[in-house]
């Protein structure tokens, strides 16, 4: 069964590995960070509340059986560990059925994470890492070659990450065509890192050269990773080039390290990696054939889905198929907003009962970790690090209607004093005692110019638009702090 194996990808198996298990640190850390104020039994959108009205068969997960906070924290740090503990090579010093046992514990953890987080759950790089996850199980460890099917599957899932999204771009907003969204984006985007006011402020003809050079990257480029080496190890190498130029101009979370990790997965490293290992180039158990043969084809039944949609005038972005999430359909900035809006939420110790106080000075800002605040402030680093809560107040920003659901209960509990809601933020105006009243305003934010922030130290500049939501008070019944 020599087909069935490439043994010269050792090298590219073991780095796509490594950095595969260390996107799942991140994931996992940042689940048992933020998990008690998210979706915890006194989160904004708890669990038990969730999985009372959700079958499992549309969210299966560990906690569709039980739930507990204690038991969520155990299952997320323990993803970590055992995410670590492959990082650092512990897959090759275990039998092949072991390895595969311990991607498909990491992959079934992180599905019963993602199958009840609910809105804090619901970007495309969730569903990424979950399709590249599942085929990792399959990818086996170094007591055996790198089965080909399933080099070939993570190419066609590179395939698709990037052509969708080349697509989506096409069909939606016009300035795509035009070449101008790289005007707006570095302003607009989700969360601006410290290096995107200095890509906004990029000569406009560098713009528009950025703006062609991703129509290639993602629509030509991909076609090339199903040629022959070394073509293809070139253009894995031109995708993970675009990757780490996305990397410095913004905060993506894990999306661009999870696409270059899939990226390292095409490239031959026969140049610098020598003769595979003798345990490489062993014949593979026939229950292994058996095993990575089925999966191949059921990914390839799968895909008809993603396909379809590629070629639909009316494709979708980021949305999965099947609630494993095996075969998914990608996408981003479909369309570039022009202008951006911020959600700044502040809160006050004065005022009576009956009214909150008149006087501007007496309401003092929440500062966040990640998303545009005190104008002063240069945006900070924190991918691959996923800060959800500052994800989702920039779509607040763009419409209530995406923060219907959550944005009230934040409101409770920062009147609450709630502590695990007060460490996903950067700054708490209320350490003693919490506010009385608390408000949001929306703004309108743009970047300053050179000479505006020599002259002002500022990097942003804002200006109110209107009231987001009225001072309000906690109602004596509405929420109380758990204990």
């Amino acid at each position: 069964m020599d087909w069935f194996t490439a043994p010269g990808y050792w090298l590219a198996r073991l780095v796509f590995q490594r950095a595969l298990a260390g996107v799942y640190v991140f994931a996992f850390v940042g689940a048992a960070l933020q998990f008690r104020a998210l979706i915890g039994a006194h989160g904004m959108l708890p669990v038990p509340r969730y999985v009372r009205y959700v079958p499992f068969r549309r969210a299966p997960s560990l906690f569709q059986l039980r739930y507990s906070d204690r038991l969520f924290a155990g299952c997320a740090w323990a993803g970590a560990a055992l995410a670590a503990a492959l990082a650092a090579g512990a897959g090759d010093e275990v039998p092949l059925a072991a390895a595969m046992g311990m991607w498909a514990v990491l992959w079934l953890l992180y599905l019963s994470i993602v199958n009840v987080g609910q809105t804090w759950y619901s970007f495309g790089w969730e569903s990424l890492l979950l399709e590249v996850g599942f085929l990792a199980v399959f990818l086996g460890n170094g007591r055996a070659g790198p089965p080909v099917l399933v080099l070939w599957l993570l190419r066609w899932v590179l395939f698709r990450v990037e052509f969708g999204a080349g697509l989506i771009k096409m069909r939606g907003d016009s300035c795509w065509r035009k070449l101008t969204c790289l005007y707006f984006h570095h302003e607009t985007q989700p969360m601006p890192g410290p290096l995107s006011w200095f890509f906004h402020h990029l000569p406009k003809p560098l713009h528009r050269v950025e703006c062609a050079a991703n129509h290639v990257t993602q629509l030509v480029v991909p076609v090339l990773l199903f040629t022959p080496q070394p073509v293809a190890s070139y253009a894995a190498g031109i995708i993970i080039a675009t990757q780490l130029w996305l990397v410095l101009s913004g905060n993506f979370a894990w999306l661009n390290w999870i696409t270059i990790t899939v990226a390292l997965a095409a490239v031959d490293f026969t140049g610098i990696a020598g003769a595979p290992p003798a345990a490489a180039s062993h014949r593979a158990p026939l229950w292994y054939v058996v095993v990575v043969c089925a999966v191949s084809a059921l990914v390839l039944f799968l895909s008809r889905h993603p396909v379809l949609n590629m070629i639909s005038r009316r494709q979708v972005m980021n949305r999965s198929f099947d609630s494993l999430h095996l075969v998914n359909t990608y996408g981003a900035f479909g369309s570039v907003g022009r202008v951006r809006m911020e959600v700044a939420v502040e809160g006050t110790a004065s005022g009576s009962a009956h009214r909150a106080p008149l006087d501007e000075d007496a309401w003092l800002e929440y500062g966040f970790k990640g998303k545009p605040g005190e104008p002063h402030r240069l945006p900070r680093q924190f991918a691959p690090y996923h800060l959800r809560l500052d994800w989702l107040m920039w779509f607040a920003a763009i419409s209530p209607g995406y923060a219907e659901d959550w944005f009230g209960p934040f409101v409770e509990r920062l009147l609450a004093g709630d502590r695990d809601t007060l460490r996903l933020l950067r700054h708490n105006p209320f350490p003693d005692a919490p506010p009385l009243y608390v408000r949001a305003r929306l703004y309108r934010y743009r970047y300053t110019t050179w000479r505006e922030l020599r002259e002002t130290g500022d990097w942003w500049h804002r200006t109110l638009v209107r009231e987001y939501l009225p001072p309000t008070r906690l109602a004596a019944a509405s929420w109380s702090q758990p204990r």
